[in-house]
């Protein structure tokens, strides 16, 4: 399964079906899991370890080092999960010691063609970046979270789940979970209502959801009024719960 035409060196440990394409190099301290396919011309660089499935296409580089100019060569790491898709010049690069020293990747996600994840980025699951989205390094994204084309993010800024983003946004603060945001600065537009749907959540679920943004962003009413509200909505709704925990973590303000 590996073409002749590769370069593999002698330590990474590739499971026997993982499939090598022409002119791909795998480095040293490389590990990909079964069933996951290589095409031509990729880089990947450790120490990386990769999971079950994933499907890297041609001119992709992984595990290439921050883009950090404090990093002086420290063994960091990149660990990418299952039946990801990266594809043609996407760029995941490696943590740094400033952090945990580790990128990490979930399942199922979608890289699109020239997208990238900085040093420290934590992606969850069935996250989809598409093209030329960029991540700054220690950005957060939690589950099932869309980045429209050209979308960009600053670094240590969190994306809620189930969010998404319009267009060549430009995200400088939090995005709460199930929020739908666009612009440059990104501003709130209401529920990500139609992915909302497609995962099945509840009507109920989602018109709590869009009460709760309506007195979040749009209400008349004091900030500490609205959260009162809000929380009311949190004892019966444990999405509302959700995104009123995420609210209070936030660090740097989320997007309004």
């Amino acid at each position: 399964m590996i073409s002749p035409h590769a370069i593999v060196d002698p330590s990474a440990i590739l499971a026997e079906d993982v499939s090598v394409g022409p002119f791909s190099v795998i480095g040293a301290d490389v590990e990909i899991g079964s069933g996951t396919i290589i095409e031509s011309h990729v880089v990947i660089k450790g120490p990386t370890k990769i999971g079950r499935d994933n499907h890297i296409f041609q001119f992709a580089s992984v595990g290439e080092q921050p883009q950090d100019l404090k990093y002086a060569g420290e063994p960091t790491r990149l660990e990418i999960g299952d039946r990801n898709t990266i594809r043609e010049y996407a760029t995941l690069n490696r943590g740094t010691v400033d952090d945990e020293g580790i990128t990490s990747v979930g399942n199922d996600n979608l890289f699109m063609i020239s997208s990238h994840v900085a040093h420290d980025c934590r992606i969850g699951n069935n996250i989809i970046m598409a093209n030329a989205v960029a991540l700054a390094g220690h950005v957060r994204i939690e589950d099932y979270a869309i980045l429209g084309g050209y979308t960009t993010v600053h670094q240590f800024t969190r994306i809620g789940a189930h969010s998404f983003s319009g267009f060549a946004t430009a995200i400088d603060r939090d995005v709460p979970p199930y929020f739908t945001i666009a612009g440059n600065r990104a501003r709130a537009f209401g529920i990500n209502k139609n992915g909302l749907k497609r995962r099945d959540f509840s009507q109920e679920s989602i018109r709590a959801l869009q009460e709760a943004f309506k007195l979040l962003i749009k209400s008349k009413c004091s900030h500490k009024e609205a959260l009162e509200k809000v929380n009311v909505l949190a004892l019966e709704h444990t999405e509302v719960k959700q995104l009123l925990d995420f609210l209070a973590a936030s660090e740097r303000g989320w997007v309004r």
